[in-house]
């Protein structure tokens, strides 16, 4: 039989649900004492690593079929590079092929990261224990791969700030619900959070401040590097995000020529938004905004550099337009692609406050271009298609994160004690139905990149307050990026999430008891 798991009569607990699912007969295969075989050491340790938690016993993790007879194993669990790998007729460098039968567990991909996506799989699949004790895959061949190549999660680290060791632990979040963009949301108006060498009273002057008086901190040029390589041993992708024309306020503080008067603006550690700007006629400008965004791009090792451009509230619309044009040019010369809040492809987007402060005026579309390829997050619902659907045309390229559904930051019900809801409440189901095709009328949906949640932290000041945020929202969004709409089925999701608590508990992870599941 052939299913997907989106369908409530299967039982499997897998997110995001997989493509195509055909389960055999036979006697289950055990998983104690198993060796893995990998084409290179570093993933055979990484299988290891996964399947250890779910209660396999792993005894050997080798690189030839070989080194693996000579462990006493009953059972080995291979990954193998293979082209011809994945659901019939796909070309996408992510499909996999997980077969479990006489004994055995095979994983074939095109690409490593197809063949970890596949042990993802695996472990989701285990059921235990078996007749000896041992836990256990019923004989089965699943054929999967993603619907979209950008599913990510967008994480602020200015209003409360986030260390190396809190990092980590999300891109392991990430990483397992096969999400792959991790994106660093490093400067805005209460602080800085990321080394520049060219400029270092950024961090010297203004990385110790965070909302309400809570402490601060940055990365350092070292630690932003560790995190990228930890990051992509995962293949989950870092973006970092600096923040302009808007949310500058902690730039302006440590460097005072950004301000028209030349005095320095003071710290700031409140939260709203839309007051703080750069000023494009001012001789430092242009020099701060080329060594800050080409030190990132030197320092990033993915293909993106995010440079904000939301929320720009006072600022008129031909100098706006101009600073867009600037950050993509430097962008490019560096080597990247730019991404841009929306707004960067000339939407007049207000704020979450509706009165904090008048919009600009508007761009004319001959004035707003944004170059072909540059990526453009969708997050606030309000504005027209029109103009996302003349960028689409242009060449711009879409990351979905509409607030309504992958705002993780919002309450999830009246009266939750954390998060915020000046787009409502996102309660679980919010962030799982939802259908990102029909998010912009209009766009087509080859323009889409993908998905991606975000979570904003300025109430959220500590990692299981995080967690909590994120979990169990994020497996959800999870879905809408990876399954198609046939695969996604929210009586089977609910019951697929409820298995996850076990494991987040396992590992120490905070989670939201929401009562749309029944844990």
């Amino acid at each position: 039989m052939t299913t997907d798991l989106g369908t409530s009569s299967v039982t499997h607990a897998v997110i995001p649900a997989p493509l195509a699912v055909e389960q055999g007969d036979g006697t289950p295969v055990p998983l104690a004492d198993v060796v893995v075989v990998a084409p290179d050491e570093r993933l055979a340790a990484l299988a290891a690593e996964l399947l250890v938690p779910a209660g396999v016993t792993v005894v050997g993790a080798v690189t030839t079929v070989t080194d693996a007879g000579a462990l006493a194993g009953p059972t080995t669990l291979t990954l193998t590079l293979d082209p011809a790998s994945g659901p019939a007729g796909s070309d996408h460098p992510e499909r996999y092929t997980l077969r479990a039968a006489d004994g055995a567990v095979a994983v074939t991909a095109p690409e490593r990261v197809g063949l970890l996506h596949g042990v993802r799989t695996l472990v989701r699949l285990v059921e235990g224990p078996a007749q000896d004790g041992a836990p256990a895959v019923r004989p089965v061949v699943v054929q999967d791969e993603p619907r979209y190549g950008w599913r990510g999660l967008s994480l602020d680290v200015v209003r409360h700030f986030f260390g190396p060791a809190d990092l980590r632990a999300v891109v392991d979040l990430v990483a397992s619900y096969k999400m792959n963009r991790l994106h660093l949301h490093l400067s805005d108006d209460q602080g800085w959070r990321l080394e520049i060498p060219s400029r270092p009273e950024l961090v010297a002057r203004s990385s110790q401040t965070a909302v309400d008086g809570a402490p601060g901190g940055y990365l350092t040029v070292e630690e932003f590097r560790a995190l990228q390589e930890y990051a992509a041993e995962r293949f989950v992708t870092v973006i970092p995000e600096i923040d302009v024309p808007g949310h500058v306020n902690a730039a302006t503080h440590a460097y005072g020529e950004l301000t028209p008067d030349g005095t320095p603006t003071d710290a700031y550690e409140g939260i709203e938004v839309g007051f703080s700007r750069l000023h494009l006629d001012l001789p430092a400008t242009e020099p701060f905004l080329r060594d800050v965004l080409t030190d990132v791009a030197r320092m990033t090792d993915g293909p993106w550099v995010h440079f904000g451009a939301d929320e720009v509230l006072t600022m008129e619309g031909a100098e706006y337009a101009g600073f867009i044009k600037l950050c993509q040019e430097i962008i490019r010369a560096a080597g990247k692609i730019p991404v841009g809040w929306q707004e960067a492809g000339g939407a007049q987007t207000g704020s979450h406050d509706h009165a904090v402060a008048p919009k600009p005026e508007p761009v004319e579309p001959e004035v707003m271009r944004v170059l072909p390829g540059t990526v453009l997050q969708y997050w606030d619902t309000r504005p027209d298609s029109a103009v996302f659907v003349r960028a689409a045309e242009a060449g711009a390229r879409f990351v979905l994160s509409p607030a309504t559904s992958c705002y993780l930051d919002m309450k999830y019900a009246p009266g939750h004690e954390l998060g915020i809801e000046w787009a409502g409440f996102v309660e679980l189901r919010d962030s799982y139905d939802w259908e990102p095709a029909e998010v912009i009328p209009g766009l087509p949906e080859a323009a889409l990149e993908g998905v991606s949640a975000c979570v904003w932290t300025e109430t959220l000041a500590t990692r299981d307050q995080l967690f909590s945020m994120l979990l169990p929202r994020l497996p959800a969004v999870a879905e809408a990026g990876w399954s198609v709409p046939a695969a996604k089925d929210w009586e089977s999701f609910r019951s697929r999430v409820a298995t996850e608590a076990g494991a987040w508990r396992r590992d120490g992870l905070a989670y939201h008891p929401t009562p749309q599941v029944d844990w």
